[in-house]
């Protein structure tokens, strides 16, 4: 199963919601390890399964009355060149997804926010990751500050080679990462920021020590969703 973030880029219509501010607002008292979030607190955050199942906000769109009531369905799929699919450590592990329909804004559905181009979250950056991975070592919701990039790549984290690099960030790594399920979905910081979206976790599983999530750099891709939404915006 995999995770879809909604950006603010592309065509909307509904009430005047802002960014990254839920109606619902999200309880963080309790993070390591990963606790059940607060209904619709994520508004910006999709689920899609294996099997092909889309939710977003209230809606299943695989229902066809949901979707119809909804009116939002997918239309085109944009990758950049250097993902793949066959592996899941890489660059450009990043997608963007045009929808058939504008998307109609309420208390359940809302759009996060894309950091500045090339902005880098503090060290120690507060963040969380949200998913439906597995509560027991990850969660639908846990805390991940943000590390340094130079000590993520060192060879006693994920080592050298390129593994970790420029267009990465990554999340956690004292025991608290994001698991099995949380695949594309965002780390948000600081309350509205969608700074990553989840790219892999370590084989030796989820939560594991000198291993955190690495995640695709937003910042790194900021002008390319940009241009993108600019260009298809018909």
């Amino acid at each position: 199963m995999s995770c879809i973030t909604f950006l603010t880029s592309g065509s909307l219509r509904g009430p005047a919601h802002g960014c990254g501010t839920p109606d619902y607002p999200p309880s963080v008292s309790r993070v390591v390890n990963g606790e059940d979030a607060r209904p619709y607190s994520w508004p910006w955050q999709v689920r899609q399964s294996r099997t092909y199942r889309v939710v977003m906000g209230e809606y299943d769109l695989t229902k066809r009355r949901a979707a119809s009531r909804s009116g939002v369905w997918r239309r085109s799929l944009f990758t950049l060149t250097g993902m793949t699919t066959a592996c899941p450590v890489g660059n450009n592990d990043i997608a963007m997804i045009k929808l058939a329909s504008p998307v109609v804004l309420n208390d359940k559905v809302q759009p996060s926010c894309v950091p500045e181009s090339g902005e880098v979250a503090p060290h120690d950056d507060p963040c969380y990751v949200t998913g439906w991975g597995r509560i027991y070592s990850g969660g639908p919701l846990a805390s991940a500050p943000c590390g340094r990039p130079q000590r993520c790549s060192s060879s006693v984290w994920w080592g050298g080679g390129g593994t970790v690099n420029t267009t990465m960030i990554c999340g956690g790594g004292d025991i608290r990462s994001g698991c099995h399920g949380d695949s594309g979905g965002p780390l948000n910081c600081r309350g509205r920021d969608v700074q990553g979206v989840t790219s892999f976790v370590s084989s030796r599983g989820c939560n594991t020590l000198m291993k955190p999530t690495v995640f695709t750099r937003t910042s790194s891709f900021t002008k390319w969703i940009s241009d993108l939404s600019i260009l298809h915006t018909n």
